[in-house]
């Protein structure tokens, strides 16, 4: 841990990572990575577990990942989440942040690799250890430096089908006051091409919540279809970087938690509690 905080508070890193995204990505668009079976021993029992997860906007990582934490007893990171505490602070990067997120557009990884390095360091100072990832590595070279300063176990890709990811991001609200999210959606999606259909019921707010609920900013339809087709076009190498290491498990999400939460526990030898 205190390796990676190193290496991300390197100027001369800052420096590299800028410079080589581009190079980086197209290297790996290049190379026709054998289409790996999914991880065939996964056990997270008795270890440390150092664990990423990907997925687009609105898949459910950070829902899936936080009952994980819990279950696991190590810390959920999501980069998600250190942005929009940072949004809260009244710095001038939560200006240059806001108006990044407002436009849908991915948020340069000099900023998230300095949010990360800094909830590292607080982590490592309260005797955290492992991690899941949520929402990093968003690129190749992240990807390739993660490799270099500590060792991922497993990297599980939840999947969804547009149709639903778009009806999931638009039904999300969240409590202006506890701070709590919910997603107001009723979701039920006839399959294509032989896959089963997806229903998600609503994750209705309690009372107290229901006259405080409020909308995300980038939670239009505009600028959720946006974020998915940027997050598709950089996505795709960092799946093939990982699944060349065999460490890249998809996971298609049958519907909601109820349905998919049992099937991801089994497929990761877990059991539920």
């Amino acid at each position: 841990m205190a390796a990676m905080i190193r290496h991300f508070r390197s100027s001369n890193y800052i420096t590299r990572i800028t410079r080589s995204l581009s190079t980086a990505t197209e290297t790996v668009k290049s190379q026709n990575y054998p289409r790996n079976p999914i991880p065939t021993s996964i056990e997270p029992k008795g270890k440390t577990v150092q664990w990423v997860f990907l997925g687009c906007p609105g898949v459910g990582k950070g829902t899936y990942a936080s009952r994980l934490s819990t279950l696991l007893g190590v810390p959920h990171i999501a980069t998600g989440d250190l942005v929009r505490d940072e949004l809260k602070s009244s710095g001038s990067l939560s200006k240059q942040l806001a108006a990044i997120v407002n436009q849908g557009k991915l948020v340069s990884d000099e900023i998230i690799l300095n949010l990360l390095s800094k909830r590292l360091e607080t982590g490592e100072a309260k005797g955290e250890a492992g991690f899941i990832l949520d929402g990093f590595p968003r690129t190749v070279r992240q990807a390739e430096i993660l490799t270099e300063v500590t060792d991922i176990d497993l990297v599980v890709n939840l999947k969804l089908p547009e149709r639903v990811l778009v009806e999931k991001c638009l039904g999300r609200r969240i409590c202006s006051e506890c701070g709590k999210n919910f997603n107001v959606a009723s979701i039920d999606i006839a399959g294509e091409n032989g896959a089963p259909r997806i229903s998600m019921a609503p994750l209705n707010p309690p009372s107290q919540c229901i006259s405080k609920l409020i909308t995300r900013a980038d939670d239009t339809e505009d600028i959720v279809k946006e974020r998915l087709k940027i997050y598709w076009d950089k996505s795709q190498p960092v799946e093939d970087f990982y699944r060349s290491q065999g460490k890249l498990l998809e996971f298609d999400l049958p519907g909601g938690i109820p349905e998919s939460w049992p099937k991801l526990l089994e497929v990761l030898n877990l059991d539920g509690q």
